[in-house]
């Protein structure tokens, strides 16, 4: 199960569009039933998160928060993905496209760190081939 939380109000987001493309991912990687959240925040929120978590006192695009294990409740916990549709917005502008493909892009990601992709790991090879099934980027 995808739970969503758009604590952000600038910015008007597709929670359905992001809900069925995390989804979709849970398919494709043929998870059982996992439970992932996926958090829209504001840019000092990220930014907070973001030195709290990894000492990095800037704002990001993007973090991921894997879990991987079963709790006490029998649920599967993968992990949560959070993302800031701020910088998000900028990158899509530099970019010259949507923010809703630049989040669409930055779920995916999220989603491969929660799956244990890193940066060194083969995660780009792995988000253009799912980039090209899922219209990210």
């Amino acid at each position: 199960m995808v739970e969503i939380l758009n604590s952000q109000t600038k910015y008007r987001i597709n929670k359905r569009a992001l809900g069925r493309l995390v989804e979709a991912l849970v398919r494709r990687y043929r998870l059982k039933s996992p439970e992932i959240g996926l958090a829209l925040v504001g840019d000092q929120a990220i930014r907070r998160l973001n030195r709290r978590f990894l000492q990095e006192d800037k704002v990001t695009d993007v973090l991921s928060f894997p879990i991987g294990r079963k709790a006490a409740d029998g649920k599967y916990y993968l992990g949560d993905i959070i993302i800031a549709p701020g910088r998000a917005r900028r990158q899509a502008r530099e970019k010259g496209h949507s923010l809703e493909r630049e989040l669409r892009a930055l779920v995916v990601h999220g989603f491969l760190h929660l799956l244990g992709f890193d940066h060194f790991e083969g995660i780009e090879e792995e988000e253009a081939r799912l980039q090209k099934l899922y219209g990210a980027r």
